[in-house]
């Protein structure tokens, strides 16, 4: 980037060294900076002790090894050029930038956040693989990857070697190295496609306009909040308010405890209804035309698949969540060990209901409904079981903790506090046509409901 300044006679903005250079005694002077490299393609003088030298060799060896000593402790490294000139140019892009003074270098360091090195960690150990590309000298990006821990084999590819690859040798160049320097916009977009061609989900963070084609292109373009332009905030379908890559983890983290919570919530869902099926299906073999009415099995939709399933859905992340494997975006929720959980559920829940139909079912005595409220409150309790298993695939509810889900607990105490009521409560035995059960039928009812939640336990324990 060029600047040009008006000098006044007196020169007094001018430092002292410059003030004494007679080929700057001009009414305007042109201030260059960029990147130290590209500088001294356009720098054929230098500046040293107030007297002007030829670039020469000696001062191209020196600068460049200056230079890349500030890139090597992590410092971002521009250079300063100036020259003076006479009158204003007409057509800057034809005049200026040709034949300047460098003066010298400047080296600054934006250190990252230091929750920033343990998210890199997390993405590891989450299967996420965190990529550097940037527009620093190659010596600068080496730095900040390795003290981050992006890339432990130091690999830097510039955007010079990129452009000299082949398609085939661009697709495995991605797959080994993980830190590009002095890329352009094009770049970027080549390596997010290249990317996208092996198989990858790509998430692409950036903030500025050169950013906006790369973003676009990715799964998930993530644009800077605070420090990005309205172009990148556009092609972005995430803007982050924080501009912190650490907020992006945490969200990967939200999103797979919400995935887990659906899928914990359908699977309970299903394999509870499941259960309810068999039973109507499956009870007239046993000389029982219907085995519960409309109303309670609403009743019991109400309690399971409503409150249970509302605490099921507030389950906080489990603490093997960010160890696991990223999923494949094509992988079904209903598949593989899901289907037997459900399968083996449900025909569980849907045998012992069954079972508590046959042992309780008195065929001399049609106004006895003891048999029907067995299976109605057994299903009920098999439901709270489930629910306490199914808080986790792999973990038992012994290790979680009982009070890690609070939400959980309460809506398990409403439901079982609800059913019976239901059951205990005069005018809801008429609404629901159901008989008061003795202690011993409900302790029946009880122990139903801890089988299913110790076979849960057992197959995750086993299986």
């Amino acid at each position: 980037m060029t600047t040009v300044h008006q000098v006044s006679e007196e020169r007094a903005e001018l430092p002292a060294g410059l003030k004494s250079v007679q080929s700057l005694n001009m009414p305007y002077l042109a201030i260059t900076k960029g990147a130290p490299d590209g500088l001294l393609d356009i720098a054929d003088r230098v500046w040293s002790n107030g007297q002007i030298e030829a670039m020469d060799a000696d001062w191209l060896n020196r600068i460049q090894k200056a230079s890349e000593q500030l890139a090597e402790n992590g410092m971002r490294v521009l250079g300063v050029a100036i020259e003076g000139l006479a009158e204003i140019p007409s057509k800057p892009e034809e005049t200026l930038e040709k034949r300047l003074i460098f003066l010298g270098l400047l080296g600054m360091i934006d250190p990252p956040r230091p929750e920033v090195k343990s998210a890199v960690q997390i993405c590891k150990t989450a299967g996420i693989r965190t990529m550097m590309i940037t527009g620093d000298h190659p010596l600068t990006a080496r730095f900040i990857a390795h003290d981050l821990g992006i890339a432990e084999n130091g690999r830097v590819k510039t955007g010079h070697m990129l452009d000299e690859l082949s398609e085939e040798e661009f697709r495995a160049i991605v797959e080994e190295v993980s830190i590009y320097a002095r890329v352009t916009p094009e770049h970027k977009l080549r390596i997010v496609r290249a990317l996208q061609e092996n198989g990858h989900v790509v998430a692409m963070t950036g903030d500025g306009v050169n950013d906006s084609p790369a973003l676009k292109k990715a799964n998930i373009g993530v644009a800077m909040g605070i420090s990005g332009t309205d172009v990148s905030k556009e092609a972005a379908q995430m803007v982050l308010l924080d501009d912190n890559f650490a907020t992006i983890v945490s969200a990967v983290e939200e999103g797979r405890v919400i995935y887990d919570n659906i899928r914990r919530f359908v699977t309970f869902s299903i394999a509870g209804n499941l259960g309810k099926v068999i039973v109507m299906l499956f009870a007239p073999l046993f000389g029982i035309t219907v085995a519960m009415l409309p109303l309670q099995l609403l009743w019991l939709n109400l309690l399971t698949d409503g409150l249970l399933g509302l605490g099921l859905g507030m389950e906080p992340a489990e603490k093997n969540t960010m160890s696991q494997a990223p999923r494949s975006p094509e992988t079904r929720i209903l598949s593989g060990s899901v289907n037997v959980y459900i399968i083996l559920v449900g025909l569980l829940i849907g045998g012992i209901a069954l079972g508590m139909g046959y042992v309780y079912y008195n065929s001399e005595n049609t106004l006895d409904r003891t048999w029907q409220t067995m299976i109605f409150t057994s299903i009920a309790f098999m439901q709270v079981g489930q629910g306490l298993a199914s808080r986790s695939t792999h973990t038992s509810l012994f290790q979680l903790g009982i009070m890690t889900n609070p939400l959980m607990l309460w809506m398990v105490s409403l439901t079982v506090v609800l059913q019976l009521i239901a059951i205990y409560t005069p005018f809801l035995e008429e609404f629901f046509e159901v008989s008061p059960l003795s202690l011993s039928e409900l302790v029946v009812c009880i122990i139903s409901g801890i089988i299913v939640f110790v076979t849960i336990e057992l197959r995750k324990k086993y299986a």
